[in-house]
């Protein structure tokens, strides 16, 4: 730009909004545009909160089954070490009745 463009725009004045100069349709576009970010913003977190419910939910169940497991191999420690010293543990019979391992015994 030469020096005589440069004068010509600044005799012209700013760019952008004039202010005082807003029409009344532009208020009502704004007024409309933040209802629709109020809404979004609205749904968006009951969005989020859902997930958030469901996210927790899930964790719990992991952790009653990680208890769940943890019991159990517990109980296997236990036999183990009962069965190393020679006793059976109490218990013991129905879990190879269970697995298939000895057959049960059958009433006549």
């Amino acid at each position: 730009m030469d020096c005589d463009e440069m004068q010509e725009r600044k005799e012209t004045g700013k760019r952008g909004r004039k202010p005082g100069r807003k029409a009344s349709t532009e208020k009502v576009d704004i007024r409309a545009k933040l209802e629709r970010s109020r809404q979004s913003a609205r749904e968006c977190r009951a969005r989020k909160k859902l997930r958030y419910q469901y996210l927790e939910e899930l964790v719990a169940d992991r952790e009653k089954a990680v208890l769940a497991l943890r019991e159990e191999l517990e109980r296997y420690k236990k036999w183990g070490a009962e069965l190393s010293e020679g006793n059976i543990p109490e218990g013991f019979h129905q879990l190879l009745e269970e697995a298939g391992v000895l057959k049960q015994e059958q009433v006549i």
